[in-house]
């Protein structure tokens, strides 16, 4: 049985696990502001960011994902459009 490939790098995961034990401290800040991080969702967001900068296998940011998945639509409704003409 083939096995399927890891989405995060267990580096990445050490690091997630690392802020998210920062956060339950409350010593979790966040970048631009230094605002006390308190968000779950947001504690792993960092550290998913920390590994991507170091350069740890991590999936690209789904806001990327999104807006090629609707430039490759675009396209394909173009093409669509002028084969009809």
């Amino acid at each position: 049985m083939a096995r399927k490939a890891r989405k995060y790098s267990s580096k990445a995961s050490a690091d997630v696990e690392r802020v998210m034990k920062k956060r339950k401290a409350g010593t979790l800040k966040s970048g631009r502001s230094g605002r006390k991080v308190t968000s779950r969702k947001q504690a792993i967001a960092i550290g998913l960011s920390e590994a991507r900068a170091e350069g740890k296998k991590v999936p690209k940011k789904a806001a990327k994902k999104k807006a090629s998945k609707k430039k490759a639509s675009k396209k394909k409704t173009a093409k669509k459009r002028k084969a009809k003409k």
